[in-house]
């Protein structure tokens, strides 16, 4: 039986919305060592050797099944590397949920590294859910450095949410995907930072194969001194389809900067980019306070709404 502390329970809220232990396969990571493993019959979950990650193979038709495996640091100082692996079969179906929740209450700066690689096969769908969150009224940094490697196989369909909407000083979100005949990425991104926090993303997309397609959505707030750079790059090596998207809303003295990038390598590559970057329209502040709300209330409601 799992024991958790109400910290823990807490963050694992936060990243997984799990209010106790999940059906079905996990592994939970708590300040550097799993605290507890359950395999499927057709998802099987094995530690790597070196202690450091996992390997998690996912049998071919598995239809309705989801894996957890999220990330919980309570200790000030802490920093570590973990490289989790996953294996889905052909024309199977799975819900993934990743996350890793700090919480820092001391002086030393607190980080995790978690390197996911997927090696999604023919006609499989995934669904991907990774979200970061920090808390703790330490002095020290609550870091994060997620670097996500996908290979796909021919019209398999990955799903990908990216989500940190609180708490992370400082964030170095790294994704590169490449993409066989079919095979379709969507990837939705929501960010938010303030104070004096850091967060760049930075995504490689390359449409190898016939009729790939990638659509990437990123919607951000920058809030107080805050930083943000998105950084999208789409690749067209085939008769393809792509399209990259930035929408972030400033504020304060946030600064924010929008790097989409494309590279059409065949005549029949079809790719769009988009970015804006704007400021809370005054007029949807007005007329949020006309139905009894205050302007702080009126640019939350504004800014959970456009986060949503």
């Amino acid at each position: 039986m799992i024991q958790l502390d109400e910290i823990q329970k807490r963050l694992l809220m936060e990243v997984a919305d799990l209010h106790s232990v999940p059906e079905g396969a996990f592994n939970i990571r708590s300040d550097g060592a799993s605290i507890g493993r359950e395999s499927t019959e057709n998802i099987e979950i094995t530690p790597r050797p070196t202690g450091d990650g996992l390997t998690i193979r996912i049998k071919p038709g598995t239809k309705r099944e989801s894996v957890h495996i999220p990330v919980v640091m309570t200790k000030t100082g802490l920093t570590e590397v973990v490289y989790n692996d996953f294996y889905v079969g052909d024309g199977a179906e799975v819900v993934i949920v990743a996350g890793c929740g700090i919480d820092n209450c001391g002086p030393k700066d607190s980080q995790h590294d978690g390197i996911h690689r997927f090696f999604v096969g023919k006609g499989a769908k995934v669904r991907y859910v990774e979200k970061h969150y920090g808390s703790g009224d330490g002095t020290g940094k609550r870091i994060l450095n997620p670097v996500t490697e996908v290979t796909m196989d021919e019209n398999s369909y990955v799903e990908m949410e990216m989500v940190q909407i609180k708490g992370v000083d400082d964030t170095l979100r790294t994704t590169n995907a490449d993409l066989a005949a079919g095979a379709k990425l969507v990837v939705r991104e929501r960010l938010m930072t303030h104070g004096n926090q850091n967060a760049v993303s930075t995504y490689v997309v390359n449409l190898n194969g016939e009729g790939s397609s990638a659509d990437v959505v990123s919607r951000s707030v920058a809030r107080d001194d805050s930083f943000q750079k998105f950084d999208a790059k789409i690749v067209g090596n085939a008769a393809c389809s792509g399209h990259t998207e930035c929408d972030s809303i400033i504020m304060d003295n946030g600064r924010i900067l929008a790097v989409p990038g494309l590279e059409a390598n065949s005549v029949d590559a079809a790719l769009v980019h988009e970015a804006a970057i704007g400021k809370i329209a005054g007029e949807q502040i007005i007329k949020l306070m006309t139905l009894g709300l205050t302007e702080q209330e009126a640019e939350e409601q504004i800014i959970n709404g456009f986060l949503r």
